[in-house]
């Protein structure tokens, strides 16, 4: 192996100031030394903050707090690895929040007895910005956009774009409406595709919307969405994914609004790649009073098909809106096996495009008086015990 005198040169300065991975050398002496940075944004647990920019990878330590006082980026290149148990505290408001780029990656992989915590030391809704990852799978807002929170561009063509994981992670008062056209939520998901790994995370008494999709392909899987001011479950610019198991439920006050608040485009109802996710096995629990008290609203083009659902304590149940959508769900066999259990005061509602009321097919839903939706019905599901928070 012939040397390089500029890599020996690089290596020992970085020595001294960084941690440094090799990686074993091949036939080919122009291969790259991978160094890994421990430090940069993460040098100073207490001010928590920063880029983590191409080439870098932050591994954060998990016997430490990391208190966030400002925007964190992960940049084109870069990886944010966030072992199980870490506890991150935010402050600031909606100046603190976590930005995953194009084509940067979050690896927060936590487990059921030690979660990854994402809370702010200040227990009031819209304390922090939240988490907002960015990818390039499809949306119908354009090509491409720029995401409300961070200004980062979102969307493309891979519909197997990959931004990380996220495994057994807790969100907790996040989220507030910045401008009218600019809301934080717990977990916002701008043009994420297929190749990310969403499973087992819990967005808990935000300020706005618990999750939100704004287009993709994104799949996931046990998503609680308890206590947020706004809708629990939110989709939107043509998300195409897969939700399985979601169990959501409005506060014991009545803050809050729907369970589900879906949309395609509202500039073009029929825009494409149309929103047209699968849902599957949810619960959705309400509060017969405040404002906006749909559980599942599905409106402005969006299609989808929606499977084993629990309904609970609202004033509408399913709420069908615009041409577009009405057409779609309208002709039976989108949305099966619904249990309205308690207090559901009308099952379903449909108005067109011009405000007039249209009268349900008998076959707009099917009912199942022993639907489980998330589990266990209106109670807690089983998979959420002891990390998700509630």
């Amino acid at each position: 192996m012939k040397k390089n005198n500029l890599k020996l040169l690089a290596v020992a300065f970085l020595v001294s100031t960084t941690a440094v991975v090799f990686q074993s050398c091949s036939d080919d002496d122009d291969d790259d030394i991978v160094i890994t940075n421990p430090g940069g944004a993460a040098s100073d647990p207490n001010n928590f903050k920063g880029e983590i920019k191409s080439g870098e990878t932050v591994t954060l330590d998990a016997t430490k707090l990391y208190k966030l006082t400002g925007a964190l980026k992960v940049k084109a290149g870069g990886t944010l690895v966030i072992p199980a148990g870490t506890r991150i505290e935010a402050s600031g408001g909606t100046s603190a929040y976590i930005t995953v780029e194009q084509d940067g990656k979050i690896l927060a992989n936590g487990t059921a007895s030690n979660p990854i915590v994402m809370t702010s030391p200040n227990p009031t809704p819209g304390s922090w910005g939240g988490l907002v990852i960015c990818g390039k799978a499809p949306i119908n807002k354009g090509t491409s956009a720029n995401a409300e929170v961070g200004d980062a561009t979102y969307g493309g063509t891979n519909v197997s774009d990959n931004s990380g994981v996220l495994k057994y992670v807790r969100i907790e008062y996040a989220g507030a409406i910045f401008q009218a056209d600019k809301e934080f939520n717990g977990l916002s998901l701008f043009g994420v595709g297929n190749g990310t790994v969403i499973d087992n995370v819990s967005l808990i008494n935000g300020s706005d919307d618990g999750i939100e999709f704004f287009g993709g392909t994104v799949n996931v899987s046990n998503i609680i969405s308890v206590g947020n001011e706004d809708d629990a479950f939110d989709w939107t610019e043509g998300w195409n994914g897969i939700a399985t198991n979601i169990y959501t439920k409005r506060r014991a006050t009545g803050v809050g609004n729907r369970g589900i608040e879906a949309d395609n485009n509202a500039n073009d109802n029929n825009a494409n790649p149309r929103s047209n996710p699968t849902i599957k096995n949810a619960t959705f629990i309400g509060g017969t009073v405040g404002a906006e008290n749909d559980a599942i609203k599905l409106r402005v083009g969006t299609h989808g098909t929606l499977d084993n659902i629990v309904l609970s304590n609202w004033s509408t149940g399913i709420n069908v809106e615009h041409d577009a959508s009405v057409s779609h769900f309208n002709g039976g066999g989108k949305i099966t096996n619904v249990k309205f259990d308690t207090n559901v005061t009308t099952k379903a509602s449909l108005k067109s495009s011009t405000g007039a009321t249209v009268t349900a097919a008998a076959n707009l839903f099917t009912e199942n008086p022993s639907a489980t939706g998330a589990g266990n019905g209106t109670t807690a599901p089983t998979w959420a015990a002891g990390w998700a928070g509630i």
